[in-house]
């Protein structure tokens, strides 16, 4: 593999997404507080909106037109009308808010809080708060709890998360809001990935320096394989 090009951003860019047609990159800057707009075939920034401070996670809305940008810093998830260039609404959640997932319905968007160790459930209509989520696996205290990364199965019925220095992956029914299950992987867990067929599950270990891989049906780890230091995120290609 080899670079082929370098597109500019803001400074110290943390989470990106391709708009549908895939001519914009939508690109969380932390040390500016922005997200910028940049033209793929152009390769340059064609606007910013102005964020709270250290923004990180970015999702969209199927149809495009809205963006939603986690602030660690400012502890909120701020509405981003994206023909608009504007926030219009912001959100207060948990401590140090890092990523999204939508229900498949798009009637609910879950955030993670990694330093209240919570996933905060929000209503896409009235942006009100329907419910938080709290983990505790066992033999870890509240404090080892830091949720980063999350995603929801394609049906809506489970939503998987990454629980950062408690080392484990909890299941969690979306419906009822239970905790279905914790999978040890390895040490920090950060991100996770889906297979495109659901049974198999990806998560990045930050200070393991490995992958692990789990069989999603039977909730179990099959095994871990050793990558670069300090992984961070991951994405599946299949």
């Amino acid at each position: 593999m080899e670079v082929v090009d370098y597109i500019p951003t803001g400074p110290s860019p943390e989470d990106f997404l391709f708009n549908a047609d895939d001519s914009v990159i939508y690109v969380s800057n932390e040390e500016d507080s922005t997200l910028s707009y940049i033209d793929v075939h152009e390769g340059i920034v064609i606007a910013e909106v102005p964020t709270g401070a250290e923004p990180e996670g970015v999702v969209a809305s199927k149809d495009g037109k809205t963006i939603y940008v986690a602030s660690e810093v400012a502890d909120m998830v701020h509405v981003i009308d994206v023909e608009a260039e504007a926030v219009v609404e912001n959100i207060i959640v948990g401590t140090r808010p890092r990523r999204f997932a939508l229900t498949p319905d798009e009637t609910e968007l879950w955030v993670s809080a990694e330093l209240s160790g919570e996933i905060y459930i929000i209503d896409r209509e009235s942006y009100e708060i329907l419910d938080v989520i709290k983990f505790l696996p066992p033999g870890f205290r509240e404090v080892d709890v830091t949720p980063v990364d999350l995603a929801i199965s394609n049906d809506g019925a489970t939503a998987y998360v990454t629980l950062g220095r408690a080392n484990h992956i909890a299941y969690v029914d979306v419906k009822t809001r239970d905790i279905l299950d914790y999978v040890l992987v390895g040490s920090r867990a950060w991100g996770l990935a889906l297979s495109r067929d659901e049974t198999k599950m990806f998560v990045t270990n930050g200070l393991s320096d490995d992958v692990t891989i789990l069989d999603v049906a039977a909730r179990r780890a099959l095994k871990s394989v050793p990558v670069g230091r300090v992984p961070y995120g991951v994405r599946i290609d299949d």
